[in-house]
């Protein structure tokens, strides 16, 4: 049974440290992304989430701040040996970094259907003008990413 499989419940467990993040982000007004970066032994390398409103910082999305504090923890920006899990499919800046940073693989909670690039959209990094290739797993969690976001965006629009 899939659930049961070791490595989904990782993927799981993971996704949900990145719903908490996207939370806090949410709380604080920013639209609720979280990412998580671990290491090829499932040690916690990074964390972020958005920031684009709090920093004033059109790039602070969860994904490029997770993957500078891996980069710095790690002394190195390949982050080959790494895996990024975060709750909304990236948009084109982020799944660019994520290329650039060679991450080894991408779990994502839900699919983006404006601005997603990895999947929905478009697909950068399949893309002929990818120098990198990772493994590429969605909807991790999808449900509950899915409805975090909405109930952010009701909540959101109702105060308007």
């Amino acid at each position: 049974m899939l659930i049961e499989n070791p490595e989904y419940l990782r993927h799981r467990q993971w996704m949900k440290r990145a719903l908490d993040l996207a939370e806090i982000a949410g709380d604080a007004g920013e639209i609720p992304v979280g990412a998580v970066i671990i290491d090829s032994s499932g040690n916690l390398i990074a964390e972020g989430e958005n920031r684009k409103e709090r920093d004033q910082d059109p790039t602070a999305h969860a994904e490029i701040i997770a993957l500078r504090a891996a980069a710095k923890r790690l002394d190195n920006w390949r982050l080959n040996q790494c895996t990024l899990y975060v709750t909304l499919e990236p948009c084109p800046m982020c799944a660019g970094a994520i290329v650039h940073a060679r991450l080894e693989m991408l779990v994502y909670g839900v699919d983006d259907t404006k601005t997603g690039a990895v999947r929905t959209v478009t697909n950068i990094p399949d893309s002929a003008a990818s120098n990198h290739r990772l493994r590429v797993l969605g909807g991790v969690l999808e449900a509950s990413c899915r409805q975090q976001l909405q109930t952010w965006f009701i909540k959101r629009r109702q105060k308007k």
